[in-house]
C-alpha cells in the first residue's frame, strides 16, 4: 500500500510540470460541451494541483472521517462555481492569476504539514481561493455558446479531483511522514513558479 501510495506521489510529481499552462487562453478559446469542460481543469497544472490538494489536505489533517473529509472540498466546488458565474456575469476581480498562485502556495503548506483548521476557518480558505479559480474559468467561457454544460464539466471533474485528493490523503495518513510532505512541497513550488510569472 505504501509503494503504491508514493509511485502515484512521484508520478503525479513528474507530471503536473508538464501540464503547466496560464489560465487564459490555456485551451485556445475552445470550449465545447460538458467533455471538454469535464477535461479542461485535467489540463492547466495550477487547478488540477489546487483541487487535488484541497482534497488531500482534508484527508491529511482530518481529525474524523465525517464531516472532516468534506468541508474543504465543498466549499470549493461551491465557490468555484460562484465564481466562474461571476466570470460570465464579466465580474472582474483583481489579481486573479496572483490568487490562484497564492492559493497554491497555501495549499502546497498546508498538505506539507498537515494542520487542522476549524472548519469555519478552511471552507473561508478555500472558498476565496475557489471564486478566483472560477472566475479565471468564468472568464474562458464568456461569450460561449453551452457556456452551462461546459461549466458542469469543469464542476464535475473537480469533485472527481476532491475525491482523488481525499483518497490519496487518506491512503497517506498513516504512511511515511515524508510522502505527504513532498506533495505538499510540489504543490508549493508550482505555486511560487506561477507566482513568479504572474507578478
Amino acid at each position: 500500500m505504501r509503494h503504491n501510495a508514493s509511485k502515484t506521489l512521484a508520478l503525479i510529481a513528474m507530471l503536473l510540470p508538464l501540464a503547466a499552462s496560464a489560465h487564459t487562453g490555456a485551451d485556445g478559446g475552445v470550449h465545447h460541451g460538458f467533455a471538454t469542460g469535464f477535461l479542461h481543469p485535467l489540463t492547466g497544472a495550477d487547478h488540477l494541483a489546487a483541487m487535488v490538494a484541497v482534497g488531500l489536505w482534508s484527508a491529511l489533517a482530518a481529525r474524523r472521517a465525517w464531516p472532516d473529509l468534506l468541508w474543504a472540498p465543498l466549499a470549493f466546488a461551491g465557490m468555484l462555481l460562484v465564481g466562474a458565474l461571476m466570470g460570465l456575469a464579466g465580474v472582474q476581480l483583481p489579481a486573479v492569476e496572483p490568487m490562484i498562485a497564492a492559493s497554491l502556495l497555501v495549499l502546497g503548506l498546508l498538505v506539507a504539514t498537515r494542520i487542522h483548521l476549524p472548519a469555519v476557518v478552511a471552507v473561508a480558505g478555500v472558498g476565496v481561493f475557489a471564486v478566483f479559480h472560477g472566475v479565471a474559468h468564468g472568464h474562458e467561457l464568456a461569450g460561449e455558446q453551452g457556456a452551462a454544460l461546459t461549466l458542469a464539466g469543469m464542476v464535475g471533474a473537480t469533485v472527481l479531483l476532491h475525491a482523488a485528493g481525499i483518497a490519496m490523503g487518506w491512503a497517506l495518513r498513516h504512511a511515511n511522514a515524508w510522502l505527504p510532505r513532498v506533495a505538499g512541497a510540489a504543490v508549493l513550488g508550482l505555486g511560487a513558479t506561477l507566482l513568479a510569472q504572474a507578478i
